[in-house]
């Protein structure tokens, strides 16, 4: 009996001592730095574009700063709908919109390879007609004349056309052409989007997403006046977010 009270002393002073153990832990230091606040972004969107149950998550580290704000805010405000971006942006301000922007527009992370070519010497030749001179036939601006002569964006608000998944790509294409990316609203990308056909919007995609991204590039400095005049809306959202709108 006396070693069966002794054994209970000494378990019940155990648990004594673990739960005090447990009390005394140190709090965990967790730095104050977006890159800690933006980890669930990162969760979806990470070092490369990503399939999920539900959706796709696209790269966004290294695009313009503009073009991630207008992006954020569209989510924010309702012209762009996906539920999660939705209720995660929500209660944020432009400020702190334009800061996560900031942060994930100067990530340099590698791009991965390139995919490959699975365009026909016909679309290849179709593609690069679009790419590089367009169709002014139909009022179609070479893409060039908006993403750069590198094709890797202009800054601050237009994204870089390699280093993306073909697939991605034509969603993309299609979401403009119907309304879907930015509801509510019509701009020059939507308007070109719905000029191009099936045919021509499987071979630009095909050809671009089989393109290496070129060491050390970067977005180009500026639109060219007659595009900054076409697309106006985007430019006018980003000169708004320049100034602290």
């Amino acid at each position: 009996m006396t070693q069966l009270i002794l054994a209970i002393f000494l378990f019940a002073a155990g648990l004594a001592n673990a739960a005090e153990a447990v009390s005394v832990v140190a709090p965990v230091d967790v730095p104050d730095t977006m890159a800690e606040r933006v980890k669930p972004c990162v969760a979806c969107h990470g070092l490369e574009d990503r399939v999920g149950r539900d959706a796709y998550y696209p790269r966004i580290a290294g695009k313009p700063e503009g073009y991630l704000f207008n992006q954020l805010r569209g989510f924010r405000d309702g012209l762009r709908y996906y539920r999660p971006m939705t209720l995660l942006l929500s209660n944020m301000t432009d400020r702190y919109l334009l800061e996560m922007a900031a942060y994930f527009s100067a990530l340099k992370q590698p791009f991965p390879p390139p995919e490959r070519m699975t365009a026909s010497p016909a679309q290849v030749k179709l593609a690069r007609q679009l790419i590089n001179q367009g169709d002014p036939a139909r009022q179609i601006p070479a893409c060039v004349q908006c993403h750069g002569n590198e094709l890797m964006g202009t800054a601050p608000f237009i994204p870089g056309l390699l280093g993306i998944p073909r697939i991605y790509m034509i969603a993309q294409f299609g979401a403009w052409r119907s309304g879907g990316l930015l509801r509510g609203t019509s701009d020059c990308m939507s308007e070109i989007a719905k000029q191009l056909t099936p045919d021509e919007t499987n071979a630009v995609a095909a050809w671009l997403a089989a393109q290496p991204v070129p060491e050390n590039a970067g977005p180009a400095a500026t639109l060219a006046a007659e595009m900054a005049r076409r697309c106006g809306s985007i430019v006018q959202r980003s000169g708004e977010t320049q100034s602290g709108g």
